[in-house]
């Protein structure tokens, strides 16, 4: 993907089926497996979260509960300026975070966990405001 600090990422998904886990996301200012940060919504748990992965462990540090319906598309984007993240949900705005751990710019890319069969389209990286 577009490699890049101040960058948006936005991909359409439709979650299939899993019984672990229904989830998609976009991953930005990727460094290596065990550090980036990751936007991602799961329609088992019905929530889009923002996370950073910082030294191979997982930290939350935004989301909202919302529904993230199965078998149907919706869009998620992720958009970094300097510490600055936003997450927008089919098109609405979910919410807005700040994290200074990585200030580099890095790899964008899509991601999914555990049995989540996910289908992907539309996955765009651009520089953030565009």
């Amino acid at each position: 993907g577009f490699p890049g600090r101040d960058v948006a990422v936005s991909v359409k998904f439709k979650p299939l089926s899993g019984e672990v886990d229904q989830a998609g996301g976009v991953v930005l200012r990727y460094k290596d497996a065990d550090n980036y940060y990751i936007a991602r919504a799961n329609a088992l748990e019905g929530n889009v979260r923002l996370y950073k992965m910082e030294a191979g462990k997982r930290k939350q540090f935004a989301g909202v509960d919302v529904a993230v319906t199965s078998a149907e598309w919706h869009a998620l984007k992720l958009e970094a300026v300097g510490s600055h993240f936003k997450v927008t949900f089919d098109g609405k705005l979910l919410f807005e975070a700040d994290d200074e751990t990585f200030k580099e710019p890095g790899k964008t890319g899509l991601w999914t966990k555990a049995d989540s069969v996910t289908l992907f389209d539309d996955f765009t990286a651009d520089k953030a405001g565009n």
